[in-house]
């Protein structure tokens, strides 16, 4: 009996840390979501009123409807983790999960793919202002980093994504970290019109 307990142990063991992020992957992944969260900031600081709301086509989204996208985004995204992705069983041990993490780090961020936010992901102006959405943006990323640090099973699940492949809770975060670092391209896109205002 002590022998089949022992084996038993051994083999939760095993399978934990089959699936458990070490604490390299926390490491890497907090670096990028501060490093994404600081681009967010940055290219939106100091910028006037008409800088904020410039676009630089009638179809085009402002620096503040950017902004606003990407402080909804980390919401639902989130709120996504928690009630879907964390409740589903993992990958089959077969994945490949670095290969899987690289692809979400490349994937998202490359912007030569232009893609439609959801309908609830377009901007509404729900925070009231740039400076709204900023700070919205901080809270929810701080949490997001909090959740990170506190989840210790987050590769045991895992659920389709629109990357077409099925991402684990790990790779899920490095896809909210990626969501903003191609939107943070996207406001440096419009401060690189040729029309963006001066001032």
């Amino acid at each position: 009996m002590k022998k089949l307990l022992s084996l038993l142990g051994l083999s939760a063991f095993l399978l934990t840390g089959l699936f458990a992020q070490t604490a390299e992957d926390r490491a890497k992944a907090v670096a990028y979501l501060q490093k994404t969260e600081a681009g967010v900031i940055d290219a939106a600081k100091g910028l006037s009123a008409a800088q904020l709301n410039f676009k630089a086509a009638p179809d085009r989204w402002s620096v503040a409807e950017v902004l606003e996208h990407i402080a909804a985004a980390e919401d639902m995204l989130m709120g996504m983790v928690h009630e879907q992705v964390m409740k589903t069983p993992a990958t089959p041990a077969a994945e490949d999960a670095k290969a899987t993490d690289a692809f979400v780090l490349t994937a998202l961020p490359d912007r030569s793919h232009k893609l439609q936010a959801p309908e609830p992901l377009k901007p509404t102006n729900r925070f009231g202002s740039p400076d709204g959405s900023l700070k919205h943006f901080e809270a929810s990323r701080a949490g997001t980093i909090a959740f990170l640090n506190d989840t210790k099973d987050l590769r045991e699940h895992a659920t389709d994504s629109p990357l077409g492949k099925k991402l684990d809770g790990y790779q899920w975060l490095l896809f909210i970290a990626a969501h903003s670092e191609r939107h943070t391209k996207q406001m440096l896109e419009v401060k690189a019109d040729p029309n963006f205002p001066k001032a």
